[in-house]
């Protein structure tokens, strides 16, 4: 068990010196706040890049293709994301032991650990790969996608799962880079791939008319080069940890990551699985809806950037001051988290709410079918007030998930997918397509409810 150590008492002069060598100690050293904020805005960038791959795919076959090619995107959408946030996840997971080892001063047992990860998720999205490839038109037909854009939709897919590994082991890489604090990395690689996916989704669609193919290996493309590049970026960072040879593969540290991976993934992957299944429920309302709610979903995207940063950078901070056994800093950190969610929640409720056309429109364009846009707007209008719940929800999930107190965050997470589905399936074919969105606020309330309450027993200081 730590014990609490007061965050503001003098350093000692061996210490000092160890944060004068190491930049990265800002994490255990400044002013909570201001630590979060300094580590979080990187990420928020970061991820606002990384929406571009998918705002982009669906801007341009929206507009230069038809709102079809739009619905066909926006129907891969619930399922590709689904592995984004395994990778993610995962990647944060891990990044945990990490990031520990790293407070700790433990640097050969870091590299271990980071090795491990890679390799792991490495053969995992091979196999994830292999899967994909031989379901996605079953998966598609489960998930009830309308036939006039199904065929759409699996050549998206398919090109997809192609380029599985490229993604995996990118998102990987990005969660190492924050592990060591160094979140700027993964931001300096996001704006090229995002930039340069953009140009290749112009390129492929407008010039050489490869519709929703063109947006798919544009993606692939992107994100295989930022893969490369990153792994090689990292190993030369890793040079500066001195240590005896660390070795490249490890049973018990992959066990290790895994106890936190696990839950990791499973909360990462809530609201997308959770998406995955009430994509069917609004898939039976027509292509039009499904156009405007996928319109809806990307905007939505961004505005949950900000929150799960934040959560994200909680994580890697509470995970550190364990290892540093400054206990009292979490603390400290966790409520900072909270304003600034607040902060966050407040700009996105007054942009969703007089912007809302004209941020629709610019995925369906000026001639979007009137059922698209009333879709849109509605998730939009009514999403706006309650983006406060999802940051709160994972700032605590976060604190939880860096400390390893990982049940009970696992159960809240669960809870939150289980009503959103089961509330969608049972009200929205009685009362509408507005009752996939009700669904939301009450899951997210939900989970917080339950993760609130953990972290008030304090179980997780014994956690670390």
């Amino acid at each position: 068990m730590y014990t609490t150590k007061n965050a503001n008492a003098p350093l000692s002069p061996e210490r000092l010196q160890r944060s004068n060598n190491m930049e990265n100690d800002y994490l255990i050293q400044k002013k909570p706040a201001a630590a979060l904020l300094l580590f979080s805005l990187p990420m928020i960038l970061g991820n606002l890049f990384q929406q571009l791959y998918t705002m982009a795919d669906s801007a341009i076959v929206g507009r230069y293709v038809g709102e079809q090619a739009l619905a066909a995107v926006g129907a891969s959408y619930a399922l590709t994301n689904i592995f984004i946030c395994v990778a993610i996840g995962g990647g944060i997971g891990t990044s945990v032991i990490v990031s520990r080892y790293f407070g700790a001063r433990e640097y050969a047992r870091m590299k271990l650990a980071l090795y491990t990860a890679c390799l792991a998720f490495l053969g995992i999205s091979i196999l994830l790969g292999g899967v994909g490839l031989a379901f996605s038109q079953g998966i598609m037909r489960l998930l009830k996608t309308p036939a006039d854009v199904l065929d759409m939709a699996v050549e998206y897919l398919n090109i997809y799962f192609l380029g599985l590994p490229f993604l995996f082991l990118y998102n990987v890489l990005s969660s190492m880079f924050n592990a060591l604090g160094k979140s700027r990395i993964p931001l300096y690689f996001l704006i090229f791939s995002s930039v340069f996916n953009v140009v290749l989704d112009v390129l492929m669609v407008t010039k050489f008319h490869m519709g929703v193919a063109g947006v798919a290996w544009a993606t692939l493309i992107a994100q295989g080069i930022s893969a490369v590049l990153s792994f090689v970026v990292l190993l030369r960072e890793l040079r500066q940890f001195p240590c005896e040879k660390s070795g490249v593969f490890s049973c018990p540290e992959l066990l290790r990551m895994t106890r936190i991976a696990l839950p990791s993934i499973l909360q990462q992957s809530t609201v997308s699985i959770g998406m995955m299944l009430v994509q069917s429920v609004v898939n039976s309302f027509g292509s039009e809806a499904l156009a405007g709610f996928s319109a809806a979903m990307r905007l939505e995207s961004i505005c949950i950037v900000p929150m799960a940063a934040i959560g994200n950078a909680l994580s890697s901070f509470t995970a550190q001051n364990l290892g540093a056994k400054q206990q009292e800093r979490v603390v400290k950190g966790y409520h900072a988290a909270n304003w600034m969610v607040l902060v966050c929640a407040a700009v996105i409720c007054l942009s969703l709410e007089f912007l809302h056309r004209p941020l629709v429109a610019l995925f369906l364009g000026t001639d979007g079918t009137d059922a698209a846009f009333s879709t849109g707007e509605g998730y939009l209008t009514f999403m706006g007030w309650f983006f406060c719940l999802i940051g709160w929800k994972m700032a605590v999930d976060g604190l939880l998930r860096g400390a390893g107190d990982m049940k009970m965050f696992t159960v809240a997470n669960l809870v939150n997918l289980s009503i959103r589905v089961i509330f969608a399936f049972t009200m929205a074919p009685r009362f509408g397509i507005q009752m996939v969105w009700v669904a939301v606020p009450i899951g997210w309330l939900s989970n917080f409810v339950i993760s609130f309450s953990e972290y008030c027993t304090q179980k997780w200081r014994k956690r670390a």
